[in-house]
């Protein structure tokens, strides 16, 4: 036991599950043995001969042990992080990014060097989440990333650090030749103070392509400062709906009411994408008085308009009944897509709306294709509260065993959330489905 501890200690996971399967197979072995056996076939990327080990353990002892459950758990994603596809190493990445820890920094530091820059996208978006991620001279050194997403993400994260000693790693990036790696610089070096460089973001946010202009409009969204209501307000009749769209998002970050009469007259806008935007940014506002507005959009042609209709009621604290004919509805698709964006909407329900909302994933927990299942798994580390926590761990723990790779690791990751005392936001996941796998 000792040699196995020390093998385990030192990484040599082979070697360690050598010398517990000798213990195992002499009839000497104790349930410290088998405890540090499951623990070393999850590090040793064997998370379903793990979980069968832990199984055997709950069952000869009566009840959970949450600790070694979680390590379990965690061993579900790491192995995605290698894997050869790029849509399952961003699986893996997006349910990392969902356990919000500081143990995940030296997995989201290897994954700055995917090959896939949409994967490194979604790591410099893991560790800007993280104080210890943002001081990560390797994250740092991704600010000159090859792929412009990827340098967005860093500046975001190094403005959020309030970490002064960035101002010189973030102003070489206001000569970028993107525009909107440029609005984003700028809107940095606000955040940590530099007033001067808000005129740049204002100025970005109405000159140039409309991806810079879009950037620096989700920019000011997120500085919250007044001065950007008047922009954002003109730019909700701009000819390009990309812009629309953006500056619709930005006003509701910006948790301004006078922006509502504006965004509710988006609702009928002619794009579809837009009107989805302007609901959830009603939503992001509380702008209670505007849900007879929004319930208007649960007879849109468009049924992913109906899907952020759905979210935006939710997010709203809004009974459930209100959306439970289209949230049926969406999740009869023959379309995954739609099945997967009422699974989304769900994650926005609060802990009013818990019980309904968790009945209505567990459906789509179990549907024929990954897509759904996955959002579904992801919605339900946010949805909830204390009294479904017993009742999502024993879901989610059964979802470990589902037939898909992605799947399981996305359960995992929403499993830890309930197990750290993480879950249950009702924020759930952006509903167009940009961000994460």
């Amino acid at each position: 036991m000792q040699d196995a501890q020390a093998m385990f200690d030192k990484q040599q996971y082979d070697q360690a599950l050598r010398l517990l399967d000798s213990l195992e197979k002499s009839g000497k072995g104790t349930p410290g043995d088998r405890r540090l056996k499951v623990k070393t076939l999850a590090k040793a990327g064997k998370p379903l001969d793990a979980l069968a080990g832990y199984d055997a353990i709950v069952q000869a002892g009566g009840k959970d042990d949450l600790l070694l459950l979680r390590e379990v758990a965690f061993g579900f994603i790491t192995p995605l992080l290698k894997d050869m596809r790029d849509q399952m190493r961003g699986a893996g990445y997006t349910a990392l990014r969902e356990i919000e820890s500081d143990e995940a920094v030296p997995f989201f530091e290897d994954g700055l060097s995917d090959g896939s820059g949409v994967v490194r996208a979604l790591v410099a978006e893991g560790l800007a989440r993280l104080k210890t991620g943002q001081k990560s001279e390797r994250f740092r050194k991704a600010v000159t990333d090859q792929a412009a997403f990827v340098r967005v993400g860093v500046l975001k994260g190094l403005g959020r650090s309030g970490d002064r000693t960035a101002v010189a790693v973030i102003e070489p990036a206001l000569k970028d030749d993107q525009g909107m790696v440029r609005a984003v610089a700028a809107g940095a070096l606000v955040m940590l103070g530099d007033r001067e460089a808000f005129s740049q973001v204002l100025k970005a946010a109405q000159e140039g392509n409309p991806e810079g202009r879009g950037a620096a409009m989700r920019m000011l969204g997120e500085l919250r400062d007044r001065r950007a209501l008047p922009i954002l307000r003109v730019a909700l009749k701009d000819r390009q709906p990309s812009i629309r769209g953006a500056a619709a998002s930005a006003l509701g970050e910006l948790g301004m009411p006078e922006g509502t009469a504006a965004l509710a007259s988006l609702l009928t806008d002619p794009i579809p994408a837009v009107r989805s935007s302007a609901a959830l940014a009603l939503s992001a506002l509380g702008a209670r008085d505007r849900a007879l507005d929004i319930k208007k959009l649960f007879a849109d042609q468009n049924l992913a308009v109906r899907a952020a209709a759905a979210a935006a009621l939710l997010g709203m604290g809004r009974p459930f009944e209100e959306v439970a004919a289209v949230i049926r509805q969406l999740s009869q698709e023959g379309e995954p897509g739609l099945r997967a964006a009422a699974g989304r909407a769900l994650g926005k329900s609060g802990e009013k709306n818990a019980v309904e909302a968790v009945a209505a994933l567990r459906v789509l927990l179990s549907d024929a294709l990954p897509r759904p299942r996955i959002a579904a798994a992801r919605s339900l580390g946010h949805v909830g509260g204390p009294r479904q926590r017993q009742e999502l761990v024993e879901v989610l723990k059964r979802a470990l065993r589902d037939q898909d790779d992605a799947v399981r690791a996305t359960a995992a990751g929403a499993l830890i959330r309930w197990l750290d005392g993480k879950a249950g936001t009702g924020k759930g996941e952006p509903v167009d489905g940009e961000t994460g796998y």
